[in-house]
């Protein structure tokens, strides 16, 4: 038997809303999801009139939505917004390539300009090749930290007023739940803002705050919108998953539960001897940071200096591992110094002896403090303290020491000195820096 839609229209029910158990119809249901989200931004102040705001679309499901609705309620309501697409390309392949496509699809369906940027113009890598290095297990860290510092970067480039994301009340209360297992204060006390980011710097807005991804997974499927639906190929190891997990067993047995995070999230109080750290700007990226130099930057160096698990802990662990490599390069440097004021180079000997005995040359060189005993002694002493150096820094030895030897009218000695400024540092004796 036919339900009747719970808010009187006449119609039929066709779904009952997972957010308030109530039985409605399509269109009642389109047009409560919009309306919500218009009380959600207008209550908030999330947009003034004539602001340029860029949506950060994927091409899943979320982002999508987001793009629709504000389309529909910007032309309803005459927010009066210039809204245009930004994108992050991470280079994973099989994903992001894939859903790029969707993107850009919605660019066409929308109307909508679209920027995308790339993690390898902006960082010099792909995540492809970042988990080449560090593995599966903290990859979202690199991709997370990346990713939030691309969307500034775009912003900032489209000047735009600021940027509208489409993160959940699903996504909302699992961060609450990972915050609160992890015991960051930090990130638990403004993870419920409806409006992060610190002065001088582009907000980021969150319209779907209060929304359920059940009712966006609807919403898409029953306005036929195109989104993509592939997880990403490194998801499953996050930790976000767990807390995801967490919370659909939760909402099983209490749907309201997650309002309910989301609510004890807002109203939680710190105390007020806590120390929180403040909201900053990075001193070499200029990006908002809480820290004097950002994760990004910390993340990046430590992949251009061959340590990719630097940044990943606390930031104690951070500075031993700097210490370590800046010793490491120190004890290098020293030893490629000594190497230099060895005078390997390449010498010619002969069976001639520049000894004079009696004020004639000696035909033969028998003795064995003689010149050219001397000189092979020096170039052994020499090529065992350049293996000791190569031994220690696990680099191999490609040098050779050449004797061209050419004929004389007079047989004398002719060493040819090597005029190389380069002194070794170009990898010449199989040192490379």
């Amino acid at each position: 038997m036919p339900v009747p839609c719970k808010r009187g229209c006449g119609n039929n029910a066709v779904l009952k809303r997972p957010k308030t158990g109530d039985a409605i119809c399509k269109e009642c249901f389109f047009w409560a999801f919009e309306t919500e989200i218009h009380y959600t931004i207008t209550k908030g102040k999330l947009f003034n009139k004539g602001d340029s705001v860029a949506v950060a679309a994927s091409g899943g499901k979320d982002s999508t939505v987001l793009a629709h609705t504000l389309k529909t309620l910007n032309e309803r309501y005459n927010y009066g917004l210039n809204l245009m697409l930004l994108s992050i390309d991470e280079g994973i392949t099989g994903y992001r390539d894939d859903s790029l496509e969707t993107v850009k699809q919605n660019r066409d369906d929308y109307e909508m300009p679209l920027k995308i940027l790339s993690y390898k113009d902006l960082y010099g890598w792909t995540m492809d090749e970042i988990v080449a290095q560090i593995g599966r297990k903290n990859n979202c860290t690199f991709c997370g930290v990346f990713r939030r510092q691309a969307l500034d970067r775009g912003a900032a480039m489209l000047n735009v007023k600021c940027i509208a994301t489409g993160h959940n009340a699903d996504d909302i209360a699992e961060t609450v739940l990972m915050n609160v297992l992890r015991g960051d204060i930090a990130r638990l006390k403004r993870c419920t803002a409806i409006t992060t980011g610190s002065e001088g710097t582009i907000p980021r807005v969150k319209p779907l705050k209060y929304t359920y991804e059940k009712e966006i997974v609807m919403y898409a499927h029953y306005k036929k919108l195109v989104y993509f639906s592939t997880e990403c190929v490194f998801a499953p190891n996050a930790y976000r998953g767990h807390a995801r997990a967490l919370l659909k067993d939760m909402e099983k047995i209490r749907p309201s539960c997650i309002m309910d995070i989301i609510y004890s999230g807002e109203t939680m109080s710190i105390k007020e001897e806590v120390s929180l750290p403040t909201q900053r700007l990075c001193i070499r990226c200029n990006f908002v940071s809480s820290q004097e130099v950002c994760k990004a930057c910390v993340l990046l160096e430590g992949l251009n200096k061959g340590l990719p698990k630097l940044g990943i802990g606390k930031s104690s662990k951070v500075k031993k591992l700097l210490d370590e490599y800046n010793t490491r390069q120190n004890n290098l440097e020293t030893a490629v110094k000594d190497l230099e004021d060895c005078n390997i180079t390449d010498k010619k000997t002969s069976k001639t002896c520049k000894n004079i005995s009696n004020g004639f040359k000696q035909k033969e060189c028998n003795a064995t403090n003689c010149c050219t005993n001397k000189t092979e002694r020096n170039v052994e002493k020499n090529n065992e303290k350049l293996q000791t150096v190569l031994d220690k820094y696990s680099l191999e030895n490609n040098s050779q020491v050449k004797l061209d030897e050419e004929d004389s009218d007079d047989s004398e000695i002719k060493h040819q000195d090597e005029d190389d400024t380069c002194s070794s540092s170009c990898g010449r004796l199989g040192v490379g820096f």
